[in-house]
């Protein structure tokens, strides 16, 4: 397991920013990706303190009081007044408006359309608030604390029930025009595995719902992601298909922005294990073009369910440096 007292300790004591970054404290906050989490650092103790509760559907409002009831129960324990928050981190399972501070839609609940995140955070501790998405706050957590940590280009992709991405570049994260860069699972992959012939995206395809049903197309009727890292025929095959997907898409992502290390993560990494990583390190350097043949790690990413809270520290540790 990792250390993360440790990894903060060490990459807080390195980090150099403004007059706020050695003092005071950040909250991180993840609302839905990992359940409800919550995160303390304290920024020159560099002492970190979490809780955590299973994820309960409920209407937006009554999510977002019991996360909050939960980061203000981290600082009545710590003794920190609210006033001593420099920063809040939030990062949320689903496309926002960062203009805005609005999340645009959540893909696995309902009501969230237009919800006031940051507006919210902001009222509860009266502290500048910073949101982002799950999938851009665990590639700028592993940027800063994490598998990638001296990087400063770095693209991350997450396999789950959906399948995201995040791009650090320059050792910031990048958003795009619309807030929407490294949304790598919503691009069209050609011709999918329905027998339609319909274009198909990345998501369709590689997350969970993807791959079982691809597996059952081919006979395996089964909800169990591990049956379909078994050496099932089916399954081997399915495997083998979504390889040479994710590696064909890790290689363009290299001739597109040149990162340093790709990180891959989610339920699916994690069921995948260290052969499943290196099987499409493997195949993503035959798809590389010549011109663009150089050594490009792939790896796991390491911080785990503390991933988004992590990020959505760095993100708030980064903003004191602006």
């Amino acid at each position: 397991m990792t250390d993360l007292q440790t990894l903060i300790r060490e990459r807080l004591s390195h980090k150099r920013g403004g007059l706020l970054s050695n003092q005071g404290y950040i909250l991180g906050i993840d609302v839905g990706s990992y359940g409800l989490r919550a995160a303390l650092v304290d920024l020159s103790g560099y002492s970190f303190t979490s809780v955590d509760k299973a994820f309960e559907s409920a209407a937006p409002d009554a999510i977002i009081e019991q996360v909050i009831g939960m980061a203000k129960g981290l600082l009545e324990e710590a003794d920190v007044a609210t006033g001593r928050l420099v920063r809040v981190g939030v990062g949320f399972g689903g496309p926002l408006d960062l203009h805005h501070g609005v999340v645009r839609l959540s893909p696995r609940m309902a009501g969230w359309e237009n919800y006031p995140l940051q507006e919210r955070f902001e009222q509860a501790f009266d502290a500048v608030t910073l949101i982002d998405n799950d999938a851009n706050l665990i590639a700028l957590g592993e940027a800063t604390f994490g598998v990638a940590k001296d990087r400063q280009h770095v693209f991350y992709m997450h396999l789950s029930s959906g399948v995201g991405g995040g791009a650090v570049l320059n050792g910031r994260l990048y958003h795009g025009a619309t807030s929407t860069a490294g949304e790598i699972g919503h691009a069209m992959v050609g011709k999918g595995w329905d027998g339609t012939g319909r274009p198909e995206t990345l998501e369709e395809l590689v997350s969970i719902s993807g791959i079982l049903r691809r597996a059952r197309t081919l006979g395996l009727e089964t909800n169990n992601l591990d049956e379909i890292f078994s050496d099932h025929p089916v399954g081997q095959r399915v495997i083998q298909e979504t390889i040479e997907l994710i590696a064909t898409r890790c290689a363009q992502t290299i001739a597109l922005l040149d990162p340093e290390i790709i990180v891959l993560g989610g339920i699916v990494v994690r069921i995948g294990g260290e052969r499943f990583v290196k099987a499409i390190s493997d195949k993503m350097n035959e798809c590389i073009a010549p011109q663009f043949a150089h050594p490009v790690p792939i790896v796991a990413s390491i911080l785990g369910h503390d991933s988004v809270t992590m990020g959505a520290v760095a993100l708030a540790l980064d903003s004191l440096t602006d």
